[in-house]
């Protein structure tokens, strides 16, 4: 036989006393003696009732002080990635100094409406893998922040990306260089490859092509032309990755003597394959990296890199979206002169 839920009703009969007193022992004990909130509890527990239903409370209230974070990708591989990870520590810990409890929500879900009505708001850190999930964050009735891509009409962190890139290639570059790009998620492929005439993705909303643009920009300025087989799709910031495009550009023949990283895992990647090949850095090759992480300033030789504040991005998309701030603000960032260029 199916056994029946208990409702607040059943209980109250089942112990003499009223609705309102097995409530307030639950969420408002202010409202009992300690002595008499903890009889009820210990029969609530002893007849198996854990409390008035959570989800119903949540609608009824209209609020959970719950918010939560949609990520770029599964949230195994983001928590390892030391910028993602940097990241949501600065939204943790804003949101607990606010009474506020955190959900990480994969970007490779199905969909958000399974919480949307559970949670405060969204926070979503870098683009979804599953486009679904950006048409249903642009139309969600909860406030949404977006952070390292935009949705038309929400607020959103980022820092200027193109200009980022611009300034660490123009560094790098000189006149006659031979140039190679490691970029990220260019193309739709779940392989590293070079991108060729494939098409490329979310080239309105990606950081990515951001980035590229200003790579681009700046080997323009000094007559350099980048070819297609010479820039790199990446389908994440990953060593394993990085390490199958650094194999092939560092035995390609002519072999570029600049290559820029879209992420410093990448850069570093590039550099410890380079360095056991006995090419050196920078003289024979120079690298770029992209997050200023703290291993790309420990490495030798040291990283040539954009530092930007993943923690502060974490922190100022939490203030926002608490804050019911509705623009949309770009962050500073700064170029780390390292040993590699």
């Amino acid at each position: 036989m199916k056994k029946t839920k208990l409702t607040l009703k059943d209980v109250a009969e089942q112990l003499g006393v009223s609705t309102a007193t097995i409530s307030n022992a639950f969420n408002r004990p202010d409202q009992l003696s300690k002595a008499k909130r903890e009889e009820i509890l210990a029969q609530c527990k002893k007849i198996g009732y854990s409390g008035p239903n959570k989800a119903a409370q949540i609608l009824r209230k209209g609020t959970s002080n719950i918010v939560a974070l949609v990520l770029a990708d599964s949230i195994s591989y983001m928590v390892s990635d030391p910028v993602a990870s940097t990241f949501i520590k600065g939204v943790s810990s804003t949101l607990q100094e606010n009474g506020k409890h955190l959900l990480l929500y994969a970007g490779d879900s199905d969909s958000i409406l399974d919480v949307v009505d559970f949670v405060d708001g969204f926070i979503c850190y870098g683009q979804p893998r599953n486009s679904n999930l950006v048409t249903e964050l642009a139309v969600s009735p909860k406030p949404v922040v977006t952070v390292d891509f935009d949705i038309e009409d929400k607020p959103s962190i980022n820092i200027d990306n193109e200009e980022a890139a611009y300034r660490v290639a123009s560094h790098a570059l000189n006149e006659g260089d031979n140039v190679a790009i490691f970029g990220l998620r260019l193309i739709d492929s779940p392989s590293t490859c070079r991108i060729y005439d494939s098409p490329l993705i979310d080239v309105d909303h990606s950081i990515a092509h951001r980035r590229l643009d200003g790579y681009l920009r700046a080997a323009e300025e000094k007559n350099i032309t980048v070819s297609n087989e010479r820039i790199w799709h990446l389908p994440e910031s990953d060593r394993h990755f990085a390490r199958q495009a650094a194999k092939e550009v560092l035995t390609s023949s002519p072999r570029p003597n600049v290559v820029l990283c879209m992420s410093d895992i990448i850069a570093l990647e590039l550099l410890h394959l380079a360095l056991d090949m006995g090419i050196k850095v920078p003289e024979e090759l120079k690298i770029t990296g992209f997050d200023g992480i703290e291993e790309a300033e420990r490495a030798r030789p040291s990283l040539t890199t954009v530092c930007q504040s993943s923690a502060g991005k974490g922190i100022e998309a939490s203030k926002a979206l608490l804050n019911m701030v509705s623009t949309k603000s770009t962050l500073p960032f700064e170029l780390r002169i390292g040993e590699t260029v």
